[in-house]
């Protein structure tokens, strides 16, 4: 669960500004789906999160496929505003919409492929339930990672919510999906399944494709 952070602490932390924090609650609520967005931070902490800004995306409860050219995008307008890639292009921020904030096997393979070049990274998740899950990745020398906390910082200036702005900006950038793929996954391998149960009554083999690992999709 998320901390109020009143005083400075020595282990790296990921902060919010409530502005920040706000938002990226409300998209949590607002949504049936996961979200994905990219955290801008302070230019004198890269830790901390000032806003929230997301891109346009097709999601569905259990996956989010940002678009290639708004990501481009979204890195040049920052660029011109005069931030650096490290205030932009480190943080990447979604949303669960079950209770928890552990990252899924395609989150992993995400940060990976994705972020796995940087110097350093952060893949931060919020769960609907408020559970919250970060953690920071080190390319540089050995690498190396750890899970770090989340806090809200209420010393730093911040400026008042804005749910309009935030719909907006929602309706402009997310297309939920429905989960008809995931149905059609879990139907073939029940299938597959009956199949090899009626023709090895002894057992599945070991590299056979069980309908139980899909429990994690839901």
């Amino acid at each position: 669960m998320v901390k109020l952070r009143t005083r400075m602490e020595a282990v790296p932390t990921l902060l919010f500004t409530p502005y920040a924090w706000s938002k990226l609650f409300f998209f949590n609520d607002t949504a049936t789906t996961e979200i994905a967005g990219f955290g801008v931070a302070t230019s004198d902490d890269p830790l901390c999160i000032e806003d929230v800004l997301t891109v346009r995306q097709r999601c569905t409860s259990v996956t989010v496929a940002m678009d290639d050219q708004a990501v481009a995008d979204f890195f040049d307008e920052q660029v011109d505003r005069g931030l650096k890639p490290e205030q932009f292009a480190r943080l990447w921020l979604h949303t669960h919409p079950g209770a928890s904030a552990q990252p899924s096997g395609t989150d992993e393979e995400t940060f990976q492929r994705v972020f796995g070049g940087c110097d350093w990274a952060v893949m931060a998740i919020l769960a609907r339930g408020g559970q919250t899950y970060a953690r920071l990745r080190f390319g540089v020398g050995p690498g190396a990672q750890l899970l770090i906390p989340v806090e809200v910082d209420f010393n730093v200036p911040f400026p008042a919510a804005d749910h309009d702005a935030w719909r907006a900006e929602y309706g402009r950038h997310v297309t939920a999906e429905p989960d008809i793929v995931l149905r059609h996954l879990r139907e073939d391998a029940l299938a597959l399944n009956a199949f090899h149960e009626q023709h090895n009554p002894h057992g599945l083999e070991e590299d056979t494709w069980n309908f139980h690992d899909l429990r994690d999709l839901e």
